[in-house]
C-alpha cells in the first residue's frame, strides 16, 4: 500500500496524539493539527506535519486550512474528525449559549471540517472520514444532555452523509469509543456548570463525583484504541479481512453497552408490535 496523508484534528492528547504517532509508526505521512499549535510541537519532532486548525473557525476559514493542508502533501486522503469538548449540566439550566457552544466543536466543527475538505477526495475519487463519537452518541447520559445530544446529531449526519458518497470513492466511519483514558474529562477540555434548582442537586452532585472520579481512572488504552482505529482504515491487524466498517464501538464497555442497548430494543419493539403496526389506513 502507497503511503496514505492523514489530517487529525484535536491532536494535543488522546487520541488524536496517539493516532498520530502510530500512524507515523506504519510508514504513513501525518498533518496534525490543533488550535494551538505549540501544544503538539513534539508531533513535529515525531516527524509530522503540523498546522493550527480549530474546527469552530467559520467554514470560509476552513476552506482556506483546508487548501493549505492539501499544499503539504498533495493529497488528503484520511480526514480523521477528533476534536471534541464535553459539557457537564441539567438541560433546564443549559442556555442558548451553551447549546451552541457544545454543538460548535462537537457537531457543527466536524461538519463543517469535513465540508472543508471533501472537494480534495472528490477530485481524487478516494477518500476516508472518520467521526469519532463516543457511547453517548448511542446513548444517553443523566447531566450529559448537551454532549449526548451532540454527539447524536454528528451520528446521525455521518450515517446520511455515508450514502452520499459511496458512489465517488468515499468511505466514512463513525467509531464509538467508550472509556478511555484521555484528557476529555480533564480541566480545560470539559465544563461543569451547576443547577439553579434544588431538585437537580442530588443528582449533579453523584454524576459529578463519578465523572470526576473516573478522570485518570479510565481502563481504556488510547493508544491501542488509536492503534485499532488505524488498523481499520488500512485494514490490517485484527481489521484486516474485513469488510470495512460503517461503525465501530470501540472498549469492552461501549461493545457491552452497544449489545444490551440492541436486546432491549429489540424486547421494546417486540413488546409494542401490535399497536406499532396498527397505524394504516383500513
Amino acid at each position: 500500500m502507497a503511503p496514505l496523508v492523514w489530517l487529525i484534528t484535536g491532536t494535543s492528547s488522546g487520541f488524536g496524539a496517539a493516532m498520530v504517532e502510530d500512524v507515523l509508526s506504519r510508514g504513513d505521512k501525518v498533518i496534525a493539527t490543533a488550535r494551538n499549535i505549540d501544544k503538539i510541537a513534539s508531533l513535529k519532532e515525531a516527524g509530522a506535519a503540523i498546522l493550527k486548525l480549530d474546527v469552530t473557525s467559520p467554514p470560509e476559514e476552513l476552506k482556506k486550512t483546508a487548501a493549505e493542508a492539501a499544499g503539504i502533501y498533495g493529497s488528503i486522503d484520511v480526514l480523521v474528525n477528533n476534536a471534541g469538548n464535553t459539557h457537564f449540566g441539567m438541560l433546564e439550566d443549559a442556555t442558548p449559549d451553551d447549546w451552541q457552544a457544545q454543538f460548535g466543536s462537537n457537531f457543527f466543527g466536524p461538519i463543517y471540517t469535513t465540508q472543508a475538505f471533501l472537494p480534495y477526495m472528490r477530485k481524487q475519487k478516494s477518500g476516508t472520514i472518520v467521526f469519532i463519537s463516543s457511547l453517548a452518541g448511542f446513548q444517553g447520559f443523566s447531566t450529559l444532555s448537551l454532549y449526548c445530544g451532540s454527539k447524536h446529531a454528528m451520528t446521525g449526519a455521518a450515517a446520511s452523509f455515508a450514502g452520499e458518497v459511496s458512489g465517488l470513492g468515499i468511505r466514512t466511519v463513525t467509531i464509538n469509543p467508550g472509556f478511555f483514558r484521555t484528557s476529555l474529562l480533564a480541566t480545560g477540555n470539559t465544563r461543569y456548570i451547576d443547577t439553579r434548582f434544588d431538585d437537580y442537586k442530588p443528582m449533579l452532585k453523584q454524576a459529578y463525583e463519578q465523572f470526576e472520579g473516573i478522570d485518570g481512572n479510565q481502563v481504556g488504552d488510547p493508544v491501542k484504541g488509536a492503534a485499532r482505529i488505524v488498523d481499520v482504515v488500512r485494514g490490517e491487524g485484527l481489521a484486516k479481512g474485513k469488510e470495512f466498517p460503517a461503525s465501530l464501538y470501540l472498549g469492552p464497555d461501549c461493545y457491552a453497552a452497544a449489545v444490551k442497548q440492541a436486546e432491549d430494543n429489540l424486547a421494546l419493539l417486540k413488546e409494542w408490535k401490535e399497536l406499532s403496526n396498527s397505524t394504516d389506513y383500513s
